[in-house]
């Protein structure tokens, strides 16, 4: 049986993967970046979502998808869910 380490490594060594996950990075990082901030701030999905006036469920479902890939949340919502832990959304166009 493979380990996990070892089917990233061989899916990975294909092409096309690496060039599909490579493309995914910006999402990955931006929800690395919202989870480390929603934690440092001690707040749970539920306490998000009161802060950001909506349900637990919505601040689930913005995680989510993000991995996932199925929706692309818009910067008004990115900059509510800042908010609601307490930090500013910063957007840059990068060369």
């Amino acid at each position: 049986m493979m380990t996990h380490e070892e089917l990233v490594a061989t899916l990975l060594a294909d092409p096309e993967v690496k060039a599909e996950y490579d493309a995914l990075a910006p999402e990955f990082e931006l929800l690395r970046m919202m989870l480390q901030a929603r934690q440092a701030a001690g707040l749970s999905q539920a306490d998000v979502a009161a802060r950001m006036g909506t349900k637990a469920s919505a601040v689930a479902r913005l995680e989510s998808a993000l991995i996932s890939g199925k929706h692309s949340p818009s910067i008004h919502t990115l900059r509510r869910y800042a908010r609601a832990v307490n930090r500013q959304l910063e957007v840059r166009l990068v060369g």
